[in-house]
Parts: structure tokens; sequence; C-alpha cells
């Protein structure tokens, strides 16, 4: 009976073990189950079957974590459950190509550096040189780097 109760503990800790390294990997319920599983088999071993009877059950343990292991690697199992779809979409930046250095425009929303302005009737994505800016406040496009439209406040002409 101890023997049953060992092999159940070691393979309930084996189908945990791969369950957390390749189903929901991170430090979860079925790592620290498994571990627990791995812990009270070998102390129910030691415990039951003496010290001889332990080294073999912490011996077969290591065995049955390595073999498994090596087994789900070399399985076709990973190739189904990886993902092999590339991405083609691009994002849609036919508003930002028109606007050039020195063109002027609004916010239309908060510039926490980051929002959107209308630059010659077209919403773009903006970041502010500035700091943050508040909406309706007159900007110049200052200089285009890596397709990121950096933006100042506007100098009033009257000053």
């Amino acid at each position: 009976m101890e023997i049953l109760i060992i092999i159940a503990c070691i393979a309930g800790g084996t189908i945990l073990l791969l369950t957390e390294l390749f189903l929901v990997p991170g430090i979860s319920v079925a790592g620290l189950l498994s571990g627990g599983c791995f812990v009270y088999a070998n102390y129910y071993a030691f415990a039951c079957l003496g010290v001889g009877g332990g080294i073999v059950t912490l011996l077969i343990s290591l065995a049955a974590c390595a073999i498994s292991i090596v087994w789900f690697m070399r399985s076709k199992t990973l190739d189904k459950l990886a993902l092999t779809q590339d991405i083609g979409s691009q994002i849609d930046r036919s508003a930002e190509e028109g606007v050039k250095v020195g063109d002027t425009g609004t916010a239309t929303t908060r510039l926490a550096l980051i929002g959107y302005a209308d630059m010659g009737g077209k919403m773009v994505e903006v970041k502010s040189e500035d700091g943050f800016l508040d909406e309706k406040t007159p900007l110049i496009v200052s200089r285009i780097v890596d397709g990121v439209i950096l933006v100042k406040k506007q100098q009033d002409p009257t000053q």
C-alpha cells in the first residue's frame, strides 16, 4: 500500500509539474501542489520504507521529472500549443505623412506629453516638447523623429 501511495504522489507531481511548466507558467497552484506531492512522496518513503527506500524514491522522483520534461519537449504537443501566425497588420500613418516641420495646428486633447492635434485638417498623434499643454493650445511642429511628431507651443506673434 505504501508503494502505491508513493507512485500516486510521484505521478501526480509529474503531471502537475508539466502543467506548471508548459500550460500555466509562473508560481501557481499547480507548481506548489507539484512540489508538495514530491516532498510528501519522498517523506513518506523515508518514513515507511527506510533510508534505502527513501533514496530509491528520491532518485525515481528526479528521473521522473527529467524524463517527463524531455519527453514532453520532444513530443509534438508543444507545436500544437505554440502560436505560429504572423501579425501582418500595420498602423495607418497616412495622416502623419502630410505633416512637415514648421506646420501649425491646435491641440484637440490635453497633451500630457502625448495627445492629438489638428494639423491642417488632419488629426494626428503628437508629442509635446514643452511638457503638459492644454486643449486648444496653438502648436508648431518642431521636428519629426522616427514617425513621432514633436510639437512646441506656438509663440504669440504679438509679443
